[in-house]
């Protein structure tokens, strides 16, 4: 924030002494805020020029008096040039408690603290700005700082001025170490903490970065989805339970659409409607992004909503799948493995993935539609799904393998 600065001498008549003469009066002004600083000097006002603001002639007590106010000019300079650059709160009333050698005790700005107010007005915005998970994850993050603080330097909290690139490394190596967290993990706290200190900077608390020379980067995760084989054996099975059979349900109408956990659960009748193609879509916001996903409805998961429409849980809760606590999701669907003989750890999440490579990219859907369908804000994302798909590599060498035995039949 710019301040406007202006220094001034007065001469206060209306303040004269017995003897005659009159004392000097160091004026402040800054932001139209003015404060009276006295010099503790007098002077015969006969010999104070008001224009120049210093006493006339060559008199012992003029060159005396011109002396001391010079002097105290300089230190007014002084004291708000170290104002500026410690960053120190201007003000008129602050700067003449400086001047008469009143310091104010600087409150220190503690990182746990700033954290946790981050924090409170994060879980204040979940549903417009953040998602539950988000807030959760910032939270995870605090609690690994403090302990992180106990563990490293004996305290709660600290200064967020001792912030240094030494901080920042050995917060990654108790990640890494004490914690136990696998790379990306480790990098995705580091990333939270360095958002808080960005924020301190950006309020000028910190004039100097503590990332400035840290670099770290995320490592590709191959993840697991499952196979046309193993999603067909799921499909294909008869369960004993109709527990079992509620929990398949909903994993495969996620394998079909590529919602997330969190989105088919907040799924509701409304946004179905018909699409471009006047064949049903779904219309929906994912809520770990709040991006748009438009998804056309493959023949499974209309025949698992058209299966499920009459449902008393659906009808209660207005919902269109029954649909577990993910926990309980993630439980049985761990004995549907079992049972049929998948030897991958299933978890709900598996089922996005399989939507995007086994039932999409490996039907030579295009990635840019996957993409939109998936809500992701960039296809590199996308991008990682096309990598892991051995199958369209073995079938694109094919076609090239082929060019080239043309090639060498026609050489001969």
């Amino acid at each position: 924030m710019t301040r406007t600065f202006a220094l001034s001498f007065q001469l206060k008549r209306t303040k004269k002494h017995a003897s005659g003469n009159a004392p000097i009066y160091q004026r402040i002004t800054i932001d139209r805020a003015r404060v009276e600083i006295a010099t503790k000097r007098l002077i015969n006002p006969e010999i104070w020029n008001i224009e120049a603001q210093k006493a006339m002639g060559n008199s012992d007590e003029a060159r005396s008096v011109n002396k001391h106010l010079k002097t105290l000019e300089q230190k007014a300079y002084e004291v708000y040039r170290e104002m500026l650059e410690r960053k120190l709160p201007i003000t008129a009333q602050s700067f003449k408690d400086r001047m008469n050698g009143i310091e104010e005790v600087e409150t220190p700005r503690m990182l746990v603290a700033i954290f946790e107010e981050h924090n409170k007005q994060m879980a204040a915005l979940i549903g417009k700005e953040y998602a539950p998970a988000t807030a959760i994850r910032y939270q995870t993050t605090l609690k690994h700082v403090i302990n992180f603080l106990k563990w490293k330097y004996k305290v709660s909290d600290i200064d967020i001025r001792r912030l240094d690139h030494e901080f920042v490394t050995s917060l990654e190596f108790y990640l890494r170490t004490v914690r136990n967290c696998n790379n990306n993990s480790a990098v995705k706290y580091i990333k939270n903490v360095k958002k808080i200190v960005h924020l301190c900077m950006a309020n000028n608390w910190l004039d100097r970065n503590p990332f400035g020379k840290y670099k770290t980067k995320i490592k590709e995760v191959i993840r697991d989805f499952l196979s046309s084989e193993e999603l067909e054996a799921i499909q294909n099975k008869v369960f004993v339970s109709d527990r079992l059979t509620q929990v398949r349900d909903v994993f495969l109408f996620s394998c079909f659409t590529g919602l997330a956990y969190a989105d088919v659960n907040k799924l509701r009748r409304a946004e179905i409607s018909s699409g471009i193609d006047n064949n049903k879509w779904i219309f929906t916001t994912r809520q770990k992004t709040d991006t748009a996903s438009r998804i056309p409805l493959l023949p499974v998961p209309l025949n698992i909503l058209a299966k499920y429409e009459g449902h008393p849980e659906c009808a209660n809760e207005g919902r269109l799948l029954p649909v577990l606590t993910n926990q309980k999701m993630n439980a049985y669907l761990k004995e549907i493995a079992d049972v049929c003989g998948i030897q991958k750890e299933l978890t709900f999440h598996i089922a996005r993935h399989t939507f995007a490579t086994t039932v999409t990219l490996a039907n030579g859907v295009s990635i840019e539609s996957v993409s939109k369908m998936l809500g992701h804000k960039n296809i590199r994302t996308t991008q990682h799904y096309a990598k892991i798909l051995d199958r369209q590599v073995s079938q694109d060498m094919d076609i090239l393998r082929e060019k080239f035995k043309c090639k060498s039949i026609v050489s001969k």
